[in-house]
């Protein structure tokens, strides 16, 4: 990402437990940002997103049911959450972030605050 881009960085993680790390496309226009993070196995009662001052934190738990009477003989996917952590920028209003959970993707978007937002401005005639 640019400098300019509005999520600027993925912060640390503030916990010492494992998580994957869901894959995330960002995508920025005049008005804001969208965001697209791949959650496979979490439902939405184990979907978790929280904006604390200028930090976005994506949390979710997966929930991989096993058919009665089976056990699994392998298994790739050996972490049950998934963790993403990222710093917005002070050009964005987190006060009007909106959220949709479909399939498994999230779709979040946060749009620019009002002074971050491109205007027009008016000329009048002397």
């Amino acid at each position: 990402m640019t400098d300019n881009t509005a999520v600027t960085k993925q912060a640390e993680t503030s916990r010492n437990d494992s998580a994957l790390l869901p894959p995330v496309d960002v995508i920025e226009d005049a008005g804001g940002i969208t965001l697209y993070a791949d959650l496979p196995g979490v439902s939405k009662e184990g979907l978790g997103l929280q904006v604390e001052a200028d930090t976005l934190t994506i949390e979710g738990e997966i929930t991989l049911a096993v058919p009665e009477g089976m056990e699994s003989s392998h298994a790739e996917v050996s972490l049950p959450r998934y963790r993403r952590v990222f710093t917005l920028s002070k050009e964005l209003d987190t006060e009007k972030v909106g959220a949709e959970f479909n399939q498994g993707v999230l779709k979040l978007r946060i749009p620019k605050a009002a002074h971050a937002q491109p205007r027009k401005i008016e000329v009048r005639v002397a």
